[in-house]
């Protein structure tokens, strides 16, 4: 599954949450920050206007790393998150592709 076809009832069916546990609203918060996450940490853009260049739909991996991050942000919606708490797994798998190193 590519990146631009995590929908919001991926999400919820990946959390394991049934229809009235989660809101439509919050759920499509959660998915938008998480894909823009993983674009604003690697530097690849979720699309591009010219025919060159990778987006995040042609690295079928950031569809965990943006599930895994929609779960943390479901699961932690209280938790301040700092750069040093950032989930391992993620990290990791964007790590791999980082193109905007400061």
């Amino acid at each position: 599954m590519k990146v631009s076809e995590i929908k919001i009832e991926d999400v919820a069916e990946y959390l394991k949450l049934e229809d009235d546990e989660y809101s439509s609203v919050q759920m499509t918060a959660i998915l938008t920050a998480a894909k823009e996450y993983v674009s604003d940490y690697t530097g690849i853009p979720q699309k591009t206007d010219t025919a060159e260049g990778k987006t995040l739909d042609d690295y079928e991996k950031f569809t965990l790393a943006v599930m895994v991050l929609c779960q943390d942000m479901y699961d932690n919606r209280s938790y301040y998150v700092e750069r040093n708490n950032v989930n391992k797994v993620v990290e990791s798998i964007l790590n791999m592709h980082r193109t905007n190193y400061l």
